[in-house]
């Protein structure tokens, strides 16, 4: 049976549990030392978070493009799926909102080295950006949708240009700036008065 990814237009075979699973655990280790290191974290230092060997890591993800590529989409995709969950677990379709951009702004923070590598030349980061797009946009606009038909906030919020305001906000390197203050007194000025 195969899974089709629509953001990359390839159609990929489904994994057992047990393969998603150390995938996912092998995504995580390298999330936490990109995080902790940049892109170019040694992939013994990711093998080692893992508890695997580094040919584990070279079976699953051959170059450190494909690795790359997939803690990026792994990210992104939590992040979306994260947008339903919030809705009905929080208080009102604003804190879920807020909540939502909160893990946003944490995903935006947490990528040391990655707009340098998403601007490089390799294919391998060319479908990233659409892939972005397609599952973040669809998730924030749900949010922005059921806040505006609760009456908390203005009914004409874009959500791509929400998230670009975000993404700006969230590039700012001054030793004293705060991006999630700066965020959060965005978030807090989509409200109805």
């Amino acid at each position: 049976m195969a899974g089709s990814d629509r953001g990359s237009g390839t159609s990929t075979p489904r994994k057992r549990a047990d393969a998603r699973r150390n995938e996912a655990t092998l995504l995580a280790a390298a999330a936490a030392a990109f995080l902790a290191a940049g892109v170019d974290a040694p992939v013994r230092d990711i093998a080692a978070r893992a508890g695997v060997g580094v040919g584990t890591i070279y079976r699953h993800f051959p170059t450190r493009a494909d690795l790359i590529v997939a803690v990026y989409r792994h990210q992104v995709q939590a992040c979306a799926e994260a947008a339903p969950t919030l809705l009905a677990t929080s208080g009102t379709p604003h804190a879920a909102l807020t909540a939502w951009i909160d893990l946003f702004v944490d995903f935006l923070t947490t990528k040391h080295g990655l707009a340098e590598v998403l601007n490089s030349d390799s294919a391998a980061f060319e479908t990233l950006h659409g892939y972005f797009l397609d599952h973040l946009v669809p998730a924030c606009a749900h949010l922005l949708d059921a806040a505006a038909e609760a009456g908390e906030i203005r009914p004409d919020t874009n959500a791509e240009e929400l998230l670009f305001a975000v993404g700006n906000l969230c590039a700012g390197r001054a030793p004293h700036y705060d991006a999630r203050r700066m965020v959060g007194l965005l978030v807090a000025g989509l409200r109805l008065r």
